[in-house]
């Protein structure tokens, strides 16, 4: 237990010095003629009644004090282990994702569906957003503020950046963007449903220079074994679908995975993408500080209550010794 006014308890030794001089007053301003009379008078019911109302008197008091020194009870210790990594997501928004083979939803969809669960997982980590096509561009810096990124996802589309697959270019920005970190761990997810074909960057180059600065890849190949057809909008006939279909490129992003020591998963539907995640989700965790709260529960009320209580019973005694004739 513990206090949180202790300073409330130097009332409590005046208490035995107050009694004493108030008797002493009390003795003084009364005579008697005869102390037979007094003997008989102490062991009335009257006078009985009279001294234990001094008594519940101190006693309130007492238990007044004790209140105001706000008494504590440890109610829980906790341990919490705060986790952070810095993450980016690097999202591939090349015109292959609009393949419907996740149903009900494309590729791209099911991609940012999942991403706004992984986001929710996490907890003290600084997380950001690269996006890619021909080109690739760092939509959102290293960051906590979950609700603004998830914004920024929403907002992802295909066509935003000129088509293609710059897997490389995509890796070497995302590493760029980490280089400078003082973390522990830094990571990269790299998702895409091709090979690549755009940017000036090698993805093995790429992956090799994310090594370097101790970076883990893990890449995730989206899509069906047998490929898909791509949709697209006919103006006469409505959604069509071209006779092309786009294949994942495993063997490259078995590579970076392999280099940079993280690991290749393969995403045939949204519900293996989520598992993927998830399992991503419990593999990159470090433990970076050790913080104890302890929440203390207020006890003042269990003092004031019987105090409460016997004030009332004081009252109710003093009532009923003035109707005493």
């Amino acid at each position: 237990m513990r206090f949180g006014n202790p300073i409330f308890f130097i009332l409590i030794p005046l208490i035995p010095l107050i009694v004493i001089f108030l008797r002493k007053r009390k003795n003084a301003g009364i005579l008697f003629s005869d102390t037979k009379l007094i003997h008989q008078n102490r062991n009335t019911f009257r006078i009985s009644v009279f001294r234990s109302l001094d008594f519940i008197h101190w006693c309130i008091i007492v238990l007044i004090i004790i209140a105001l020194t706000r008494p504590q009870s440890t109610q829980s210790i906790e341990k919490t282990t705060s986790e952070g990594i810095d993450i980016l997501l690097v999202l591939d928004i090349s015109g292959s994702m609009r393949a419907e083979d996740f149903e009900p939803v494309n590729r791209l969809q099911a991609a940012k569906s999942v991403i706004r669960s992984f986001l929710q997982d996490r907890r003290n980590d600084r997380i950001g957003l690269v996006v890619f096509s021909g080109k690739s561009i760092a939509l959102c810096p290293l960051t906590t503020d979950y609700l603004m990124l998830v914004k920024l996802l929403k907002e992802v589309e295909i066509g935003i950046i000129e088509d293609g697959t710059a897997i490389g270019l995509a890796l070497a920005n995302a590493t760029n963007r980490l280089r400078h970190s003082t973390t522990k761990s830094k990571t990269i997810i790299l998702l895409t449903d091709g090979e690549n074909n755009a940017g000036e960057i090698d993805p093995i180059t790429a992956a090799n220079a994310a090594k370097t600065i101790g970076i883990k890849v893990y890449t995730i190949g989206v899509g069906t074994e047998e490929g898909a057809l791509i949709p697209y909008h006919d103006p006469i006939f409505g959604k069509r679908y071209r006779p092309i279909r786009a294949y994942v490129d495993e063997e490259s992003l078995k590579q970076i995975a392999e280099i940079t020591n993280g690991r290749y998963f393969r995403a045939t539907d949204e519900h293996k993408l989520a598992e993927i995640y998830q399992e991503i989700n419990q593999l990159e965790t470090t433990k970076i500080e050790t913080t104890e709260f302890i929440r203390h529960k207020e006890l003042a009320g269990y003092f004031m209550f019987p105090a409460t209580i016997l004030l009332i019973l004081k009252i109710a005694l003093v009532s009923i010794l003035r109707k005493i004739p």
